[in-house]
Parts: C-alpha cells; sequence; structure tokens
C-alpha cells in the first residue's frame, strides 16, 4: 500500500513538473514571439537598415577585391569566399547587434529608472525572459535586415555558397549559438548598471571591440601569430568568426564543426553562469536611482 501511494505521489510530482516545464516554454516562445511583432512593426528603421548594410557591404566586397588581388588566399580564403564572408556577415550583423543595439539599452534604462523592479516580480526567470525577447528581435533581423543584402551581394559578386544541405544545418545552429553568446555579453553589460549607473560608456567600449574581435572588419584568420591565436578563442570569435567558418568548411570534416560548435556552446555556458551569478549579486542589494 505504502509503495503504490508513493509511486502515485511521484507521478503527480511529475506531472506537475512536467505542466509547469510546459507553461514556462509556452512563456518563452510567446516573449519572442512579442520581440519578433516589436520589431516588425519598425518597417522605416528596418528599411534604412537594409539599405545601409547593402551599400556598406558593396564597400567592404570591392575593399577586399583590391586586398585579395594583392594577397591571393589571404586568411586562408580565396576571393570568392571572402567576399561570401562578407555579405553573409553583413546578414549576421543586426540580428548579433554586432555594431550596437540590442536590449542591453533598455535594460539599462530601466535599472536607472527602477522598472527593474517590475522584470524582478514577473513570475518567470529574468535572464530567461530577455534571452527570449532577443532571440525573437534577432529572427526578425535576420529576415528583415538579412535577406536583401545577401541576395544583393549574391547578384553583383560571385560567392562561394556550399550546396552541401549539412553544411547550412550546421549554419545555423552555428548562428544560433552565436546569437546566445551575444546574448550572453551584451546581459553582462546591461546588469553592469546596477553599479555603474550609466552604461553609455561601456556600451561604446562594447561595440568597438565587438566590431573588432568578431571579424567584422576582417577575417581573424587574417591576423598573424599569437595575437591571431588569442582574438580566435575569445567569445567575440563565436558571434561571427566561427559561423562564417562553418558555412565555409575551414573546420576540418565533422569533427572540426563539432569542436567550433562545442567552442561556441562552452562560450556560452560560460557567459550565461556569469550572468547568473552578477543577477544574483545585483539582486541582493538593489540600488535605484532617480525612482
Amino acid at each position: 500500500m505504502r509503495q503504490r501511494t508513493g509511486q502515485r505521489t511521484g507521478q503527480r510530482t511529475g506531472q506537475r513538473a512536467g505542466q509547469r516545464a510546459g507553461q514556462a516554454a509556452r512563456l518563452y516562445v510567446a516573449v519572442a514571439a512579442g520581440g519578433f511583432r516589436r520589431y516588425a512593426t519598425y518597417g522605416t528603421a528596418t528599411a534604412a537598415g537594409v539599405f545601409t548594410n547593402t551599400v556598406f557591404g558593396f564597400i567592404v566586397a570591392y575593399t577586399y577585391i583590391a586586398l585579395w588581388d594583392e594577397r591571393p588566399g589571404l586568411g586562408g580564403y580565396d576571393q570568392a569566399q571572402a567576399l561570401t564572408f562578407v555579405w553573409v556577415s553583413q546578414s549576421l550583423l543586426a540580428a548579433g547587434a554586432l555594431i550596437g543595439g540590442g536590449f542591453q539599452e533598455e535594460i539599462q534604462e530601466r535599472i536607472r529608472t527602477g522598472d527593474i523592479a517590475v522584470d524582478l516580480y514577473r513570475p518567470a526567470d529574468l535572464q530567461a525572459w530577455w534571452l527570449a525577447a532577443d532571440l525573437g528581435r534577432a529572427g526578425f533581423q535576420l529576415l528583415g535586415r538579412g535577406v536583401v543584402p545577401l541576395v544583393a551581394g549574391s547578384l553583383a559578386f560571385q560567392l562561394a555558397m556550399p550546396a552541401d544541405p549539412l553544411r547550412w544545418l550546421l549554419f545555423l545552429v552555428s548562428v544560433l549559438l552565436g546569437l546566445v553568446v551575444s546574448f550572453a555579453v551584451r546581459y553582462l553589460l546591461g546588469l553592469a548598471a546596477f553599479w555603474l549607473m550609466d552604461g553609455s560608456g561601456i556600451n561604446m567600449m562594447a561595440t568597438v571591440v565587438s566590431i573588432f574581435f568578431s571579424g567584422m572588419l576582417l577575417p581573424l584568420t587574417v591576423f598573424p601569430g599569437g595575437f591571431g591565436e588569442f582574438v580566435r578563442v575569445m567569445p567575440w570569435a563565436a558571434m561571427l568568426q566561427v559561423p562564417m567558418d562553418v558555412l565555409l568548411g575551414k573546420n576540418e570534416g565533422a569533427g572540426g564543426a563539432a569542436r567550433a560548435l562545442g567552442f561556441q556552446a562552452g562560450w556560452a555556458l560560460v557567459l550565461l553562469g556569469l550572468g547568473r551569478l552578477m543577477q544574483s549579486a545585483a539582486t541582493q542589494k538593489v540600488v535605484v536611482q532617480g525612482g
């Protein structure tokens, strides 16, 4: 009798846990969908971003052509691969918030005004909430600002797009991991406002570091020696350089691609863990300025 009672109790506990997990999953899916819809309303800003990405892509592409004419095979890429790097990276810039923007400025403002207290009272995890919202934003940016520049580049230049569907699947997984790493870095920047109050300075510094160390200006494989090895193991490499190398097949075989994805997943876990620790430390004693 006691055994059957224990089994029924365990079953009910498992069912309740499953229901809570399902409710949490539906909540975060709804938050992500809300983030997608929110940015979809900014039609003019999206059109301006598409135009900017396309024009900047042409500028960088012709710069790369001149550079690769002088240095064929620079960084391990032929010219078609280098141009592919340019145009695919243009489709990822806004999604990864590599040149500024993103939620960190909003969370910094909410900390400054005290509205962060509302977020902390929600029946949801603060980090997971903002991650879901940011992935929704990134999904829209991939479609809204990524497709047109890539199509324009494909029509104007000879690109080295892979024909292997598995390569594309691995690339999409790598992009997702890169977005999570980008979120984790920006979440740390957002929480820094608990101590700094004004995050504009650290945001500017973070943007400069992201532009240089992600591979946005030049592939990180171009940098020689110890400095090149250093930048390629930093988390910013996981945001852009690694997805591009996965797409271009620069990782040797399936094992190489697995190591690349593992590198991204490792940084995602480390940075998300740091975010949890920083969040815990910040909410132990909330300091509110002006509200």
